[in-house]
């Protein structure tokens, strides 16, 4: 029998497949696949196996069992083999080799699985909706969105999953643990994905590169997203407003509108967020914690990002400029902002007098004045602003901080450009007209106040 391993021989064939073997007893075995019987069956829950060596396997989930153990670090196996797979952890070696990019696996399984991904082969398809995997227990796990089946139940909260990995990532939450520590930082993780995404941090490896724009990723699936950019692609839509997203997380986050749920609660004040990293960011508030420090002048941040935008103004980097005229700035939201002058669009428009801005926030802080209320008072002084930031400008003359002074009358400013309209008042000059009659002034706030004139005119003829 031995000696056909080295002649290649298989004598003994499957008349239902051709599949050969080299005993008559493995063909025997074989043979059960095609008939479906699986002879060999557990006395505890029912299960049946086609071999007797896997029922005798199976019978130590039972028992608790685990005759292999590691002489290194001490976990145990139910199976020599899984032992054996183990122990290549503590001598690093990979024995299974990709004869195309030279990647290296500690089980053959895993190297047969990578190498799909060279041939593009994806044999296992879903007969519900015709997607395909390299892998059998990836169509299983698929198959389990098309019955709604969720096996696997967490028995602290009753959270169902349709995998048994994702319930014990889950029962983590439960008892806190983190058991994947980074040896740079100290930071841990409940996946160890997640700490091997997490150290390419330290090393500045970017593997996963964009073939459009040649940009790189840490992860594989940040490039796949960041992908549909160039495609156009949203495949997750809503459907309750047809509105389409990259991502599914995304799309779930935008159903909570829909539904008007918030699910992340503060045990503090009570209120209650749709996200739980808005959830986090929240409680910071009650904490006073900003853990986000610059280490170029020390101040502190309650946000990663925030630090990040922070940081442009020591090195002086402004990375986002327009192609209009050239400008930069140091956040993406005021290259939007600003490329609104360009294009003339002023989205938010006053419903009492008409006028229009190209910001939600300009509009805001203008229907204040509408309003005739002056929440902002000068402790020094007791004049009253409607806005915080005119009345933080104003405490300046008082401080004396940045002061700006007129140099033929002697008043007072606290910014440069007040100044500036300022000095008209000596002149002749008047540099601010008006577009609909010609008519000029000396300073804008003259000039707006001349304009609401039209556009009180406007509106009474549009009610006549």
């Amino acid at each position: 029998m031995h000696q056909v391993i080295h002649t290649g021989e298989r004598p003994f064939s499957c008349g239902d497949c051709g599949k050969s073997f080299t005993r008559s007893a493995s063909l025997k075995t074989h043979q059960l696949i095609h008939t479906g019987e699986r002879p060999f069956s557990c006395g505890d829950c029912g299960k049946s196996f086609t071999m007797s060596g896997h029922l005798k396997r199976h019978q130590l989930i039972h028992t608790g069992e685990r005759p292999f153990s590691c002489g290194d670090c001490g976990k145990s196996f139910t199976r020599s083999a899984s032992l054996k797979t183990h122990q290549l952890i503590h001598t690093g070696e990979r024995p299974f080799s990709c004869g195309d990019c030279g990647k290296s696996f500690t089980k053959s399984g895993h190297l047969k699985t990578h190498q799909l991904i060279h041939t593009g082969e994806k044999p296992f398809s879903c007969g519900d909706c015709g997607k395909s995997f390299t892998h059998s227990r990836d169509l299983k796990t698929h198959q389990l969105i098309h019955t709604g089946e969720r096996p696997f139940s967490c028995g602290d909260c009753g959270k169902s999953f349709t995998h048994s990995a994702s319930l014990k990532t889950h029962q983590l939450i439960h008892t806190g643990e983190r058991p994947f520590s980074c040896g740079d930082c100290g930071k841990s993780f409940t996946k160890s994905g997640h700490l091997k995404t997490h150290q390419l941090i330290h090393t500045g490896e970017k593997p996963f590169n964009c073939g459009d724009c040649g940009k790189s990723f840490t992860h594989s699936r940040y490039l796949k997203t960041h992908q549909l950019i160039h495609t156009g692609e949203r495949p997750f839509r809503c459907g309750d407003c047809g509105k389409s997203f990259m991502q599914a997380s995304n799309l779930k986050r935008h159903q909570l509108i829909h539904t008007g749920e918030r699910p992340f609660r503060c045990g503090d004040c009570g209120k209650s967020f749709m996200q739980a990293s808005n959830l986090k960011r929240h409680q910071l508030i009650h904490t006073g914690e900003r853990p986000f420090s610059c280490g170029d002048c020390g101040k502190s941040f309650m946000e990663a990002s925030n630090l990040k935008t922070h940081q442009l103004i020591h090195t002086g980097e402004r990375p986002f400029s327009c192609h209009e005229c050239g400008k930069s700035f140091t956040h993406s939201g005021n290259l939007k902002k600003h490329q609104l002058i360009h294009s003339g669009v002023k989205a938010y428009s006053c419903d009492q007098c008409g006028r229009a801005f190209t910001d939600s926030n300009r509009l805001k802080n203008h229907l204040v004045t509408h309003s005739g209320i002056k929440a902002y008072s000068c402790d020094i002084c007791g004049k009253s602003f409607s806005r915080i930031d005119s009345r933080n400008t104003h405490l300046r003359i008082h401080t004396g901080h940045d002061v700006y002074c007129c140099d033929q009358c002697g008043k007072q400013f606290a910014m440069n450009t007040q100044l500036q309209h300022h000095m008209f008042t000596h002149s002749e000059e008047r540099p601010y007209k008006c577009d609909l009659c010609e008519k000029t002034f000396k300073s804008p706030r003259h000039l707006k106040a001349h304009q609401q004139i039209h556009t009180r005119k406007t509106l009474q003829v549009q009610l006549l």
